[in-house]
């Protein structure tokens, strides 16, 4: 693989071509790397930046086959991607990183929480049911209100997610996971990475904090304001699971802290992650060139922070849709420590994912207080309304 790199010829696949794509891509580019990547959208993030653009399904057999013969070695950038292209192409011989069958477990949130029971790792307790199957599993005791129903696939960004406080909430239609409302005091993130080595290098926790209305992200600051006991914890934890899944690549694990102090696992994804934006500026090695590493066999690389760090989201705001602008960019720009990255996408429309602000200053508390400048400031519109 070295020798491949040294010569330049090696292509690399990224299905999806979205800003985490983008971002893996760039740092693809400082190793010379070609890249190339499939998605339906022609003005795709990712396409400005790729060695070769594809334009296909990511859900589609062919689409991803068809891709897939054209590289070398493949990853992604999201996980609804269709599994049995996948499957042949790994039986054909492509090296596809995270392997397939582990990408097939994360895509179903059921079959996620059963793995975790089964290695006995912490989560809150659930069930998995048909739509139909929930009022008598309610009538059973095995649910009770509050809960959180979320669709075995599909879901994202908050999608495919909802809170049941009673009967009179509408649940959602399709094939659930239902796991008992957790009392959350704080919610985590552990970023872990694994090369085929079995060297296992973990990020610092991340804290993050949530859009009651939209249930985006709406911070992220590094490090977490947890103990240090819960920090080993988190870490220990990711580690397990990575391993307990023999993967190689990225793997963003999500945790809830209760208000007891306990740790239980959320869910993973394994790719690039929203939690681990700020790598790119507050850590030795970012989140993208520690999936390269592990990708290539290569050692991993330092996870060492070098700034602490909060990251806000860069969304479209509500009532603007069309030809995006970025009103206040120079005025944030001048805020010492403020790092701006904008995805490329041309139009806005509200709480679409714009770009992201990473704020480094010596501690949380003084990067908070330049963060909550920017969010004053910086504004994602639209030339119409």
């Amino acid at each position: 693989m070295i020798e491949k790199l040294v010569t330049s010829s090696l292509k690399m696949g990224v299905i999806a071509g979205g800003q985490l794509g983008k971002m893996l891509i760039q740092e693809a580019s400082q190793w010379d790397i070609a890249t190339h990547i499939l998605d339906p959208d022609e003005a795709c993030s990712a396409r400005s930046v790729a060695s070769v653009y594809v334009k296909g399904d990511f859900t589609d057999f062919n689409d991803v086959y068809n891709f897939g013969k054209q590289v070398d070695i493949l990853t992604f950038e999201l996980e609804n991607v269709n599994i049995e292209a996948l499957q042949k192409l790994k039986v054909e011989g492509l090296k596809i990183v995270p392997d397939p069958d582990i990408l097939a477990l994360i895509q179903d949130k059921g079959l996620q929480k059963e793995f975790y029971a089964k290695h006995d790792l912490p989560t809150s307790p659930f069930i998995c049911c048909e739509e139909e199957e929930i009022t008598d599993a309610l009538e059973r005791g095995e649910l009770v209100y509050p809960f959180v129903q979320k669709l075995r696939k599909g879901g994202y960004d908050g999608r495919g997610v909802s809170l049941i406080h009673s009967s009179k909430d509408e649940l959602l239609k399709g094939t659930s996971m239902c796991e008992q409302k957790v009392d959350i005091d704080k919610e985590i993130a552990v970023i872990a990475a694994r090369n085929s080595a079995d060297e296992v290098r973990c990020f610092p926790a991340v804290e993050m904090t949530f859009n009651d209305k939209t249930n985006l992200v709406e911070e992220i600051f590094c490090p977490a304001d947890i103990t240090s006991e819960q920090a080993t914890q988190a870490q220990t934890l990711a580690v397990k699971i990575i391993r307990d899944l023999d993967m190689v690549g990225l793997l963003a694990v999500e945790f809830f802290i209760d208000k007891e102090g306990k740790i239980l696992i959320n869910e993973v994804a394994p790719r690039p992650h929203n939690s681990g934006h700020h790598t790119i500026d507050s850590m030795v090695t970012s989140q993208h060139k520690q999936l390269l590493r592990a990708i290539l066999d290569l050692p991993l690389g330092s996870t060492k922070l070098t700034s602490a760090s909060v990251m806000l989201n860069l969304l479209g705001e509500p009532g603007y849709e069309g030809q995006v602008y970025y009103e206040g960019f120079s005025e944030c720009l001048a805020i010492d420590g403020v790092k701006i990255h904008l995805y490329g996408k041309k139009n806005t429309r509200p709480s679409r994912k714009m770009g992201h602000n990473t704020v480094l200053s010596k501690t949380v508390e003084d990067a908070f207080e330049k963060a909550n400048k920017v969010k004053s400031i910086i504004k994602v519109k639209s030339w119409e309304k």
